[in-house]
């Protein structure tokens, strides 16, 4: 997002142009209106990622506008990221001013909270991590009630906690999560909250399995389980497998099978063109899937597995990208019709949407 172009004041303006550009991607299709789910306009980012630049002998939090490298934007706070960033950044600028040990030659600064108020701080170095660090670091995390991850080449440093806890309601009932460091969460935990809850209705309550793609941490998983007999669930990232199995456990939610699998690997396996060792054991052809649900990367679905979710009486697809969306969607128009669709978002003041539809078969 450039920065010149958050103002609070344009944000319903921007929102209908959201709103009118998917509609219209969907024209071909006979969609439905889309749902609107807005997001808060301050304060609704949950993580964010700043450069650090010197002045003298001070050092700033910096961005750059998109284009252009070499003219930082020095800040001393961030209003599109949450409250407990902006509470965070002016302590650790104090801190690290007064810190030689966490000062010398600290490039990057990187912030991960909560909804819930958990937070965690990355600090990336050019220089090895040593003892005097870790001490500093220590001192810090207590200070701020935050952990802290320390990174340098080769090096990786944890004080506390290498993940955050997040807690999200859905239809009266409370998950929590943990999103590891450096691995992928929605950014906008306000409006995941109206995703989760609108996925969770759209879905419905099920008597069959559903089989979901790209389900990384478990975001989805854990409120959609509760809507069906069983779930094998896929994710091909090894953090976000782990971090989704400890989430499983962590809810008590029983009734899935995760399998560390790409959604090309999967239709591979599905359509018997070769077998996998991390499928030992799961009897694919004793599900009985009656939906399939599916978060792609903005890429969409690659032709193969678009073609895969054609056997399913029900697709419910979450998407970052609407053009590839609407690619995916022309390929499975001829079987498939859309009967819900909404858009979430995510991301104010950018060209950026999440939009989800469900697909039904004809």
């Amino acid at each position: 997002m450039s920065l010149t172009h958050f103002d609070p004041s344009h944000y319903d303006t921007q929102l209908a142009g959201k709103k009118a550009r998917l509609a219209e991607l969907l024209v071909p299709f006979a969609a439905p209106e889309p749902a609107v789910f807005d997001s808060p306009r301050e304060h609704y980012r949950l993580r964010a990622e700043f450069r650090l630049w010197r002045e003298g002998e001070e050092r700033h939090y910096a961005m750059f506008d998109p284009g252009d490298k070499r003219q930082p934007i020095l800040l001393d706070d961030f209003p599109i990221a949450s409250e407990r960033i902006n509470r965070l950044m002016p302590q650790l600028k104090a801190a690290w001013q007064n810190s030689a040990a966490l000062a010398f030659k600290l490039f990057q600064v990187e912030f991960l909270t909560t909804l819930a108020g958990d937070a965690l701080i990355t600090l990336c170095y050019h220089r090895p991590l040593d003892a005097f660090w870790q001490t500093a670091a220590e001192q810090l995390a207590a200070e701020l009630e935050a952990s802290i991850v320390g990174r340098s080449r080769g090096q990786r440093i944890v004080v506390g906690r290498d993940y955050v806890e997040e807690e999200l309601e859905v239809a009266g009932r409370r998950f929590r999560y943990r999103q590891p460091e450096g691995a992928f969460t929605q950014p906008n935990g306000v409006v995941c909250q109206k995703m989760l809850n609108w996925a969770f209705e759209a879905l419905g309550e099920r008597d069959d399995d559903l089989l979901e793609l790209y389900c990384g941490n478990g975001n989805f998983t854990l409120p959609l389980a509760t809507r069906v007999r069983r779930v094998l669930a896929t994710e091909i990232s090894k953090t976000s497998v782990n971090a989704a199995l400890a989430n499983l456990d962590d809810n008590g939610v029983d009734n899935v099978t995760l399998v560390r699998l790409s959604a090309e690997e999967l239709t591979q396996a599905l359509n018997e063109v070769r077998p996998f060792r991390r499928l030992a054991g799961i009897d694919l052809k004793g599900y009985d899937f009656g939906s399939v649900f599916v978060d792609p990367p903005r890429a969409g679905m690659d032709p193969d597995t678009c073609e895969l979710t054609r056997r399913f009486k029900r697709i419910l697809y979450i998407s970052c990208n609407p053009e590839t969306l609407a690619a995916n969607i022309a390929q499975l128009h001829d079987s498939h019709r859309i009967v819900r669709c909404a858009l979430f978002d995510q991301f104010p003041y950018t060209h950026h949407m999440e939009s989800g539809v469900l697909l039904e078969r004809r």
